[in-house]
Order: C-alpha cells, then structure tokens, then sequence
C-alpha cells in the first residue's frame, strides 16, 4: 500500500492498519476507477472514500439518505482537523450561505447532502462550477427497486452525474445487495467499467441468537437487567409496539429514548442525539431508526418482532459492535410476527410484483428462523458468500443439543398435506394433525382423514414450529401469497418413500452475562465530559474498543498512548492527557504492577431477576377467612377486597408493619387504610405462636414468583381451559372476569390462529343484544371494546360484547 494512504489512514484516524477490503478499494478508486463496494456495516465504508477525498484535488460529494449520519459524520471529520461540511434542511439560509461560500473558496474537502438537494436549482449552478473529483453514493441500495429500502430521490443522481461538465469519479458503497440489486445499481448510477468489492457480509463479532418460543415481555426484561449500563437498540414493528416497550423500559428506570414516525420530526431528532450522544443507552425503534447511524458502542441489538426481510434484518443487527467489540443480536420470535409483516406489505406496496418479491422476502426470512442450521450460514449463503462450516457464533451452533431422527414425524405431516389436496396453510395442518373440532376441520370433512389427530402429542406451538422447519429446510414447498399454501415437492416424495431422513438438531438454551470493567467506566466518564465540552458524540473521541485496549495496556506516556488503536496525533494533542491521568492515578490507586498486569477481569454477578415466595396455606386461610369478613360488611366480593395472590405473598413473605405492607404486590393506600391493620395483626400473631424467625427483603424491582408459578395470568387461564375445565370455575379461581378470560381467548387466537379448547358462549348472550353488538361492530369494527360499549344500551354487558365478537369474528371462520 502507498504510504500515503497509511500516513492518513494513521494521521487523522489513529489507526495502525486498514481493515479487510479497505486498501484495495481505496487504491482503485485512487488510481481513477469507479468502484461498487458491497461491505458490512461497521466494515470501515466511510474511510474507503474519506481517504481518496484527501488526496484527490478538489471536492468530494457524499450523497446519503439521513441527516443523521451527514452530522455525524461531519462532526467526526472537523474533530479531526478535516473540511467537512453538510446541506440539508436542518441548517438556516445564512448557514447554508456560509457553507457554499466555503466551497467556492475551496475551503471544503467533504460535503454530505441529501439526494433531494439535486433537485435544487440553486444547488446546482454553484455546484457545476466546482472541481468535483469524487461522488460517493452511500447506502447504494436505495436507488434499486428490488432493495430493501428503495428511496425514488435516488433515481436522480445519474442525471446530476451526466449534468456535470467534467464526470468525477463514481464510488458507490452499500452493506447488503443481492446479485439483482448490485446489477441494478451498476446500471442505474451507469457506472463506467467499475471494479466490484465484495468484501465478505460476515461480522464475527456479532453473536446471533434467535429465541423461538417462550414469553418475549419476560426475555426482554431478563435481558435488561443483566445489561442495563450497555448501549443497545430494540426494533419492534409497529408504532404502538414501539411506544408499549418504551413506556414499559421507563417506568422500570431505564436509560430509554424511542423512534418512529408518528413522532415529531424535532422529537426524532432530539431522541436520535441523545442516543447517540450517550445521554440514553437504549434506543427503542421501528425500522425508520438506524440508517447511517455510526454510532461504534452498540452492544446489543434487539428484535422483538421478526422484520420482513433479511437484507433489512441483517443491516439492523450490523449497527452492532460497529467498533469490532463482542456484542449480541437477538431475534424474539413468535408466529404472530409473520402476520403483522403481511398486514405491513399489504398496507405499504401497491406494486403487484413487487408485493410478490416482498411475500417471497418474508418467506425467506421465516425460513431463517425456523432453519436448524448454522445461522451465519445461512445469512452468508443468502448473499451468495461461500461458508462453508459452522461460525459456532449462533444460537443454534452453541445451543446443546443432539441429532434426532424426525422421519416418522415428518411423514406423517406430509402425508396429510398430501390427503387435504395441498390446498391450505400451516394453520389448517395443525388443526388437523392435532385433531381440533374447529368448524372448518369438519365443514371440509378433515376429521375423517386417516392422519387425523395423529400428532396429539404435540402442542400447537411445537407442531407448528416443526412444520416451519421442516419448511425451512425445504421438505415442503410454500406458494407465496398473503395466505401462503402448503405443498410437496421432490424431496418430500423422498422423505415419503423412506428415500431421504430427516435429522434435526434438539437444543437446550444457556444463559450469557457480560463483563464488568472499572477503569472502562472511568474512561467512559471522561470521554462523556469531553463530548459534552466540545458538541461531538462519545465515540467521536474515542470508540469503546479503543478505551477497552487502554484499559488492558495502561498507556501512561505519548509514546504508549500512539499505540493504542484509534489514538492518532490529532487526537493526542486533543484528548490525550485526559486519558493518561486518569489511568495513571487508577494504576497507583490500585497498586497495579504495570510488568504484570492482568488482561480479564471478572465476570459480573447476575443480579436477582425474582423474588421467590412460597405461601404458607395455614396462614394464607387465616387470612382467606379476614378477607370474606371484611366482603361480607362491605357487600362485595372477596376479591375486590384484595387478591388472591396478594394473600398468598403476605402469607410467604410476613409483613410485620404497614411499611413492610406496602411492599406486597397490589397493596395500594385504600388497601393499607381500610384492611392493613387488621391483616397485619393476623400475621404478628402467627409468626408469634409459631415462633417463626423473620428475615424481611425487600420486593424492590424484582418480580414476585409465587409457588414456583411463572407463567401471566393469562397463561394459566388458558391452560386450564386447555384442561377442559370449565370458565366460570376458572373466573373463580384465578379471580378475573368472564370477559377478561374471553378477551384472552381472542389474543390467543389471534396470536396462533386457533384454538384446542372449548367454550360454550351463546350463554353470556341473546338474540336482541348479538344483533346489536353486531349492527355496532358492523359499524365500528371489533377491535375496541370500550368504544363499542359506549355505542350500545348500558344494559349489555362487556361479556356479552366479547362473547359475540369472539363467536362471529373468530370461531365462525
């Protein structure tokens, strides 16, 4: 490599040596040649054309889509002594001014816009008359109609191009383009003869985990608390999700921001800076957030609903460990996800072929989560790059497991898509196979098939995650649409023939926790303080693996501080000194002997996620019998006294005072006043008579599990439903309403698309009051009880009202 291009590289970035693909890309582009270069996110694209730009003569235009990443980016090249500057409609007429008279004076090496600025005749005139040597198109993929993020403001580039009176150098630079969308970028930027790079999609440093079943709101938080001080962003796909998690996150005391569009362009924009900034540490966003975000420290990124493709999947997760530093990616998954990306396709695309390409991008994403392979795989051979073993840097790599023969089970599934014709979807088969009396399982005579019932066995999650990887792994074949159908192919005829095993891999999930570093904390605090005096993000001083090898090597004097990675002379001379004190005094604080330092450091403990309780029966019925006096005097049922799980943790954890009260789960003032005392002197009793030695925790943030029960209320009513036992029963039993289980039922339905239990409702209603609900719902739609209540007689009840929207809507299909 021409020293040149190292001496920049080292000057003004403070690194030692490119990163994979930089140095040839940089050197074609140098040498005068248009380049595509398809790199991952946090694979170094900015450098590839930030370095040409400070040899080449004249200006470089970056055209990106966000302002975000023009700011961002322009704030890291002056915090480096480079002329950068941006235009777009953040700035005022008298910046803007300031700007363009900086260019005209060559005053300016790097200028960031927007592709809708080429649209600006202003723009134009005073840019056509510049020695434009370089435009460098980010984000390449925008421009292809078959991308991910296809944005139409790009398809005005190549004429902007072919407006100038000398063509400059093209580089167009993206993280993730199929063969179709590299064709179509090299076509419609009509770039001359360039040379193509493709670096490699693969980032071993990112972990990928998918979880496929289990209880995401309880995940979520699991996982919050074990990395509550780490930077990370949580997608959800939908606005209301969004904002649900956020709220959640916040009354929990978390450091959280949210992004979507129905925020205010300012509020956006506020939320973006303070993410990026280091004033929140967790971002929580629909797919609008990210693009361009450059932001190094992000530990971990979040999926808690499945995205729609895996090219926008796999961008996503790259906005983590952008700075080479372990982090994680985590997918949480449930069959619902497939549904809400269908309902987003159908609402956001109009273009029939490209709904098509989009049902197919779904599919393939699907068949991602349900693939029993190697993850990184699959991802890699999805964009066309050989890999040819396992990363065992995935979930389903590192899950233990073994390998167990599924033939049988697969048979039997193909055989009874086989006998209903290959006609309907997943939904069906699983009904079916499992033996369900659903209206249309008899309507179209299915219970009389022989494969009928035949996978009992299973429940309805399990079987339909069995036929999604069977799916997956291409034993059955989809034809794609908004209501997939099911069909077989060859390979399934092998597996019906006894020609072909089907072997999967059985896993079992382990937990992970991250690492504690004090003198990175330390660090941290300086760099946040130096970002704070100087208006630039953290990581535009240094990045975390810069300070993480400042806190293993103890750099004390200049000389070790250059050889830190990321530390160049330029930010030497800034930040320096800061750095070096700071570790010094930790050194002599801590009496390290810097010829024998130690390199790890000790895990950090895993604080309590619950507190357990066990309910004492004898007491809990003394109390029982408290609760039925006072409901009695009162004229009201027990449980609006006080609950049923409220009383078995007083009965586990013995309150011995109203302080001690106020800490049970769902004790408020009115409860302390009206009943604390009383049930306050029934445990001091106990606890006295059986001399029972009390050792007080506080509940705190912790979740109360109680007899070892950790699945939600509604869980449990469901299950009990499940067990055939009957709704008025349950209602008393876990003390919830019949219109409360009902509502539950519909979630459930809607979440899995059926049903294995069965529920009598015509009772909680008549004639007159279903015509009614259903003039209203006809009217109103079914989605929102309470409107439709305030739109009917106050005599119909809200049982009435969920039993006829759960029969008509639901069951009647």
């Amino acid at each position: 490599m021409k020293s040149k291009e190292l001496d920049i590289l080292e000057k003004y970035y403070g690194y030692k040596s490119f990163r994979k693909g930089q140095e040839n890309i940089i050197s074609k582009i140098v040498d005068g040649n248009d380049v595509l270069a398809i790199m991952p996110t946090g694979g170094g694209k900015s450098i590839c054309y930030q370095i040409p730009a400070l040899m080449f003569e004249g200006l470089t235009i970056v055209i990106s889509p966000l302002i975000s990443l023009m700011k961002d980016q322009v704030d890291a090249l002056k915090d480096m002594g480079i002329e950068g500057e941006f235009i777009n409609s953040s700035i005022n007429a008298s910046e803007e001014l300031k700007i363009i008279n900086n260019i005209k004076e060559g005053k300016c090496k790097i200028l960031y816009i927007a592709p809708e600025r080429l649209e600006s005749h202003n723009f134009l005139n005073v840019i056509s008359n510049c020695n434009i040597s370089q435009i460098a198109i980010d984000e390449a993929h925008c421009i292809s109609q078959w991308g991910h993020d296809f944005r139409t403001s790009y398809t005005k580039v190549a004429g902007f191009i072919r407006l100038l009176k000398k063509r400059p150098i093209i580089t167009a630079f993206t993280a993730t383009a199929s063969e179709e969308v590299r064709e179509d970028i090299v076509k419609l930027l009509d770039l001359d003869n360039p040379q193509i790079f493709i670096t490699g999609f693969d980032r071993e440093n990112l972990f990928i985990n998918v979880i496929k079943s289990g209880d995401k709101k309880l995940y979520l938080h699991n996982y919050m608390t074990n990395n509550k001080d780490s930077s990370g962003i949580i997608y959800a796909a939908t606005r209301k999700e969004v904002d649900h998690i956020y709220e959640e996150l916040l009354s929990n005391g978390y450091s959280v921001t949210k992004y979507h569009a129905g925020l205010s362009e300012n509020i956006r924009k506020q939320n973006q800076e303070d993410f990026i900034y280091d004033r929140a540490n967790i971002m929580v966003a629909t797919n609008a957030f990210g693009m361009g975000i450059d932001k190094p420290n992000i530990r971990f990124v979040i999926h808690y609903n499945m995205p729609k493709n895996i090219e926008g999947y796999y961008q996503e997760i790259g906005r983590a460990g952008r700075d080479g530093e372990k982090s994680e990616c985590i997918l949480l998954f449930s069959p619902q996800d497939v549904q809400i990306q269908k309902y987003l396709i159908e609402q956001s695309i109009e273009n029939f072929e490209r709904k098509n390409n989009q049902y197919k991008k779904l599919n393939e994403m699907t068949d991602f989560v349900y693939s029993n392979e190697c993850y990184r795989k699959y991802i890699l051979d999805y964009f066309g790059e050989v890999y040819d073993h396992n990363c065992d840097n995935c979930s389903n790599c590192l899950n233990e497991g073994e390998i167990v023969d599924k033939t049988i089970d697969a048979q039997k599934v193909l055989s009874c898509i086989y006998r209903m014709k290959n006609k309907f979807g997943s939904g069906m088969l699983v009904d079916v196979l499992r033996g369900s009396k659903n209206k249309k399982v008899i309507q179209f005579k299915f219970n009389e098939l022989s494969t009928y019932g035949i996978m009992k066995d299973y429940s309805s999650e399990e079987l339909k995650n069995f036929i999604n990887t069977l799916i997956s792994h291409r034993y059955i074949s989809v034809v794609n649409g908004t209501y997939p159908v099911l069909g077989l192919n060859q390979r399934s005829m092998k597996v019906l023939k006894s020609e072909e095993k089907v072997e999967f891999k059985e896993f079992k999930l382990e937990k992970k926790v991250r690492e504690d570093n004090q003198l990175f904390e330390i660090l941290k605090e300086i760099r946040k303080e130096i970002s704070v005096q100087n208006g630039v993000p953290p990581y535009v001083v240094f990045g975390d693996a810069t300070l993480k090898e400042m806190t293993i090597k103890y750099p004390i004097n200049k000389e070790e501080m250059l050889n830190i990675s990321g530390v160049g002379e330029v930010k030497y001379k800034k930040y320096g000194e800061d750095f070096e004190n700071a570790i010094k005094n930790f050194v002599k604080e801590n009496n390290i002997e810097l010829s024998d330092q130690t390199k790890e450091k000790e895990e950090a403990i895993i604080e309590n996620i619950y507190l357990d309780i066990n309910t004492n029966k004898e007491l809990f019925d003394k109390l029982n019998e408290v609760r039925y006096e006072f409901a009695k005097k009162e004229n009201t049922i027990p449980k609006m006294i006080i609950s049923k799980s409220s009383l078995k943790e007083i009965s586990g954890r013995y309150p011995m005072n109203i302080e001690q009260f106020k800490d049970i789960s769902g004790i408020g003032p009115k409860k302390i006043s009206s009943y604390g005392e009383k049930l306050i002197s029934v445990v001091n009793e106990y606890v006295l008579e059986n001399n029972i030695e009390i050792n007080w925790v506080d509940k705190k943030k912790r979740k109360v599990i109680i007899d070892g029960e950790h699945r939600e209320i509604n869980q449990i009513a469901l299950d009990m439903l499940k067990e055939g036992k009957d709704l008025e029963d349950i209602c008393d039993e876990i003390e919830v309403s019949i219109s409360t289980i009902l509502g539950y039922i519909t979630d459930y339905i809607k979440e899995f698309g059926e049903y294995d239990f069965n529920v009598s409702l015509e009772k909680f209603y008549n004639e007159e009051e279903e015509a009614l609900i259903s003039e209203v719902c006809e009217k109103l739609g079914y989605d929102k009880v309470s409107v439709i209540k305030k739109n009917l007689p106050s005599y119909i009840k809200y049982e009435a009202i969920r039993a006829v929207i759960l029969n008509k809507y639901f069951l009647e299909k």
